[in-house]
Parts: structure tokens; C-alpha cells; sequence
């Protein structure tokens, strides 16, 4: 019997995947527990649909997260640090601190989860990646000044 899964199912496959299961297992668990319907028409109909529209949010999420790249990679992020005599610094500047200050400059509100980087324990420029996406990922600059 062909069924749609509308969940995972270990051995057979993933949801949204059509495939081919025995008629008493997909009768006696796959059915009565959700876990898939029937392969028939309107069901196919129905997954190749919330598939092209999975496909179309997909590539509309694509095209915001190089936009936003765009954006960011013209931009420069200035963040102040308190320094002792010779320059040195007290503390580091993390991706919380960095992402705050994005959005308090330039408005653009970015995870800090998403910004990739070393503490940065000295004063100068840096270049920072910011994961936006899968695909995308943006560098910005980041300057660092004493207080």
C-alpha cells in the first residue's frame, strides 16, 4: 500500500515522503496513529502542493537573508571598551555586546547566536561573520575604540 507520512518513521522514511509499506502494517499502526494517509489522489495533490509552498517560502527566506547580507556587509559597527594605561583592555567584547550595538546604530536586530567570532580583547578593526542563513553569511566590520 502507498502511503504519505505525515510524521518520521524510523525505517520507512521522512515526512512528507510517499513510499511503499505493507497493507496490515500501514491498516494496523501507520493509519490509526496519524503517522501517514493514504496515497489516493487528493492526498498526492495536497503534498505536492505544501511542497511547492515549502519550496516558495524557502527561496522567499533566501532572497531576505541576501538582502539583509548586502546591507550589513556596507556597514561598520563602532564599540567602546574600557582600557587601562598602555592600552590595555579590561574585559572583551562579545557577539551579545555586538549585536546590541547593531541594532541600537543601524536598527538591524541580528541573533547573537548567529554572529561567529572570538572574543575580541584588543582595540582596533576586526571582521566579524554574521551566519544568516544556511547559504548566506555576511562580514561585518566591527571597530573597536578605548572609553
Amino acid at each position: 500500500m502507498k502511503v504519505i507520512l505525515l510524521q518520521d518513521v524510523k525505517p520507512h522514511g521522512k515526512k512528507g515522503d510517499m513510499v511503499e509499506i505493507n497493507d496490515g502494517y500501514a491498516r494496523n499502526y501507520i493509519l490509526p496513529k496519524k503517522l501517514g494517509v493514504e496515497a489516493n489522489s487528493a492526498n498526492v495533490n495536497d503534498l505536492k502542493l505544501q511542497k511547492a509552498n515549502q519550496e516558495k517560502i524557502a527561496a522567499k527566506q533566501l532572497a531576505d537573508a541576501k538582502e539583509l547580507a548586502e546591507k550589513i556587509e556596507k556597514l561598520k559597527v563602532n564599540v567602546k571598551i574600557k582600557t587601562g594605561e598602555g592600552g590595555k583592555t579590561f574585559g572583551s567584547i562579545t557577539a551579545k555586546e555586538i549585536a546590541a550595538e547593531l541594532k541600537k546604530q543601524h536598527n538591524i536586530d541580528v541573533d547573537k547566536k548567529k554572529i561567529v567570532m572570538d572574543a575580541i580583547k584588543s582595540i582596533g578593526e576586526f571582521s566579524v561573520s554574521v551566519k544568516l542563513h544556511t547559504q548566506v553569511t555576511a562580514t561585518l566590520s566591527v571597530n573597536v575604540d578605548s572609553e
